[in-house]
């Protein structure tokens, strides 16, 4: 990676908040925050603080409340009760519309199954996501082929999903998620769907672009990902954090 991810990871680790810099407080801050769906709490009084720079992975087993947690810090979901605060924004004050916004300034997706639009090849795929923010389709389709080009996989341009491997599929949906420069990159089981070649390839890369500053939050059942691409993780179980520890990247 050269200097186009280069400078997506290091504009959004120097970039700042509506109100201030985020470079002294957390850019990412939950305080006792509980999500109940119907009769069932999905989360229970929940704090975490996310420094700018680190890499932090969720890990927990199925329905322990990682992806509810994930949901709230994109803005996609709010919390029943407790605040969500992310890069200087309280999500909870922000409407719909807020929250849209917010979302195409501060937050890029990486899912388990890409999300990709199967009508458009992966060069609109990823251009995409700038011209939703205003910017003219020329100008993102460049950034988007200087993004697929340090990804490499700009021979792929005009290809559309389903000819793509899953490596490649998930790499496209790694620059599309790039494109606006998010101050925080989310990352849903990204290596989830991968085989166990691609899925080193997508491990390599998320840690290349911490190493560039980039904020990332994982939420992962793998954890040779939490090894790998985590500076700290955290545990989930029933709803709430029961351990948190700093972790040593293995090789």
């Amino acid at each position: 990676m050269t200097a186009t991810a280069a400078e997506s990871a290091e504009s959004a680790g120097t970039a700042e908040s509506p109100e201030s810099a985020e470079s002294t407080g957390p850019i990412v801050r939950l305080d006792n925050v509980r999500k109940e769906f119907g009769d069932t709490t999905a989360l229970d009084r929940v704090t975490l603080h996310i420094r700018q720079g680190e890499a932090v992975a969720v890990m927990g087993p199925s329905g322990c409340g990682k992806s509810t947690l994930l949901n709230l810090v994109a803005g996609l979901d709010r919390p029943s009760s407790g605040q969500v605060v992310v890069h200087g924004e309280d999500l909870g004050a922000l409407n719909e519309t807020g929250l849209a916004l917010f979302r195409r300034r501060r937050i890029g997706m990486i899912f388990q199954f890409f999300n990709l639009i199967d009508d458009l090849p992966a060069l609109d795929n990823v251009a995409l996501a700038a011209q939703l923010s205003g910017v003219p389709a020329g100008q993102a389709r460049r950034r988007a082929l200087e993004l697929l080009g340090e990804l490499g996989i700009a021979d792929r341009k005009n290809t559309y999903p389903q000819q793509l491997s899953g490596g490649e599929r998930q790499r496209v949906a790694v620059a599309r998620a790039l494109m606006n420069r998010p101050a925080l990159l989310l990352a849903d089981e990204p290596t989830g769907a991968l085989d166990s070649r691609s899925g080193e390839q997508v491990m390599d890369l998320l840690i290349d672009l911490n190493q560039l500053g980039q904020t990332l939050l994982m939420v992962t059942h793998d954890p040779r990902l939490a090894a790998r691409c985590a500076s700290r993780l955290v545990e989930v179980a029933d709803g709430r954090i029961v351990a948190e520890r700093a972790v040593e990247r293995t090789a």
